[in-house]
């Protein structure tokens, strides 16, 4: 017997075999630190119903790629009885739907039509706040992406369950962006580009059918990022000018900020280091002038300040190889990141000891390499890919050096006892 709703899934969220099987190892890779093994034969087994109840650690990954419980796709516990299926013989399913129509006609003959309203938005609000948090403790991972998803499948069956006004329904959508972008971003974080793509269009589309302008900043900025860390320059400076365009940037100097940091960025991956430090002068100008205590969306308050613009700077001097001048931004972000910004923190620790290795000060660098939180260096997709990077140009450098040794060595400890 086929697994329908497992199939169903699949096609709403445009996975093939051998994408779901990844998307499953590397969500059992990120709940028990070990490398899943399932292949595009385990995922057919589930779909052809030969797997009717997969592993605990598989069934686990597949309820945080999909966001809902194993039994919502299709699997069926050991020794539970077989569930009705789309082929049983459609004069008995008429009659089941018949029988429970009647009864609840007669037990309630007159239902209310449900209203949506503020409460729901507030509500889905409350769960972006709480991933948010996460995605700044975490960062990258699929769980978030696969929870971010659900909750944005959740905003949009509100569109459908009720009446509301105008008002209400760009509430939804706004939301449904929101979770959509933040999906988007967990995927740009831990390297899923193929998938962070595919979010993008959706949010894109989501945030145009709400009309507000601040989750399409969102959604074109991390755009740009996605650009950037993709090798497309050019097509991340356009993505980047289409938020920076918003009436948004216009209105408030923080968000024109964030706007010219990230362009800033994007010049120093092409190497233009006139046009990178012209536009961090307008960054900087545009935070000093901005209101630190104006209303504005959770996303931007929780992460753009002053650290987040030296965490830029530090990134672009490491593109342009001006490794003094980003240790000292490295120094600075670090000195005033919030408690909260653990992935940030990790990222920027990393950073700063790849600008300490380019000046040659081999002891300083590992040092601070070996300070980068265990569960970041093994866990968090882009922070082990900068930490691998870092290893190639340490051996490249001073490859029998005391230094060298002691990060080999605990760069082996850290890999077998992950945190």
């Amino acid at each position: 017997m086929r697994n329908a709703a497992l199939q169903s899934r699949m096609r709403e969220r445009k996975l093939r075999q051998r994408e779901l099987a990844e998307l499953v190892n590397d969500a059992i890779s990120q709940l028990t630190g070990r490398a899943g093994e399932v292949s595009e034969r385990v995922v057919r087994r589930w779909l052809t119903g030969q797997t009717r109840w997969p592993q605990e650690r598989q069934r686990l990954a597949l309820e945080a790629v999909f966001g809902c419980p194993a039994l919502e796709l299709g699997f069926i516990p050991r020794g539970a009885s077989v569930p009705v299926t789309p082929e049983e013989p459609v004069h008995r399913r008429s009659f089941i739907t018949a029988t429970a129509t009647a009864a609840l006609t007669a037990a309630a003959p007159a239902l209310a039509v449900p209203r949506v309203g503020s409460s729901d938005i507030e509500r889905l609000e409350t769960k972006f706040a709480e991933l948010i948090a996460s995605d700044h403790r975490h960062g990258g991972r699929i769980t978030i992406e696969a929870h971010a998803l659900a909750l944005a499948d959740e905003a949009l069956n509100l569109q459908q369950l009720g009446t509301a006004s105008q008002r209400i329904r760009c509430g939804l959508y706004a939301c449904a962006a929101a979770f959509t972008s933040s999906a988007m971003w967990a995927a740009i974080d831990g390297r899923r580009f193929d998938t962070a793509l595919r979010h993008f269009d959706r949010a894109s589309s989501l945030a145009a059918m709400s009309g507000d302008p601040t989750i399409q900043f969102r959604i074109w900025s991390h755009a740009g990022t996605l650009y950037r860390h993709i090798g497309r320059p050019a097509d991340a400076l356009a993505a980047n000018d289409v938020a920076r365009n918003l009436s948004i940037g216009r209105r408030d100097p923080m968000f024109a900020s964030l706007g010219h940091a990230r362009n800033a960025a994007i010049h120093a991956v092409t190497g233009n280091t006139g046009a990178t430090q012209r536009a961090f002068g307008h960054a900087q100008d545009a935070f000093n002038r901005a209101d630190p205590h104006a209303d504005r969306p959770l996303w931007l308050k929780a992460f753009y300040d002053q650290a987040e613009i030296d965490s830029l700077a530090l990134s672009a001097h490491l593109s342009l190889s001006n490794y003094e001048q980003a240790e000292a931004h490295a120094h600075r972000s670090l000195a005033v990141l919030r408690p909260h910004m653990h992935r940030s923190r990790a990222i920027t620790t990393t950073r700063l000891a790849q600008a300490q290795l380019g000046q040659g000060d081999l002891e300083p660098a590992v040092a601070t390499a070996m300070s980068v939180p265990a569960d970041a260096a093994t866990r968090h997709v882009r922070v082990a890919g900068m930490l691998h990077s870092f290893t190639t140009k340490l051996h490249a450098t001073a490859p029998h050096s005391t230094a060298t040794h002691a990060w080999d060595q605990h760069a082996h400890d850290t890999r077998r006892n992950p945190a």
